[in-house]
């Protein structure tokens, strides 16, 4: 068994609580999917946002989840580099699994997919 990291991310359209649990939930999800993965396959979920982004912890999102409550999940500021994508959720999941590092999928929805235009292709959305 080896432990593989999946990146996603996702951006938003306001510093709003709702809209920023909706896209947490919506990232995760679809990363969750696309690589076949439960709860208990997860070492730990590392999430960042941009600085612009204040209006609730993403992981409280996470955390609700029945079966997720005891994932570690740590919550950070993005670096903020100058002209760097605003309104942006990053995920670092790493997960406990047999598959290769080519066979780990990277989710990268809405604005975010700028950032991997290279992984963004991966599925639908």
């Amino acid at each position: 068994m080896y432990n593989r990291g999946i990146r996603g991310a996702t951006s938003v359209t306001k510093n709003e609580e709702q809209e920023i649990i909706k896209e947490t939930m919506t990232l995760l999800r679809e990363i969750v999917i696309r690589n076949e993965i439960e709860p208990e396959d997860i070492c730990s979920v590392w999430i960042t946002m941009t600085h612009d982004l204040d209006a609730t912890f993403p992981a409280r999102a996470i955390r609700e989840l029945e079966g997720w409550e005891l994932v570690p999940l740590m919550c950070s500021v993005e670096i903020p580099v100058q002209g760097s994508l605003p309104h942006c959720i990053r995920f670092m999941i790493q997960v406990n699994t047999e598959k290769s590092q080519r066979e780990m999928k990277h989710v990268y929805l809405n604005d975010a997919r700028k950032l991997r235009p290279d992984l963004s292709g991966q599925g639908t959305n």
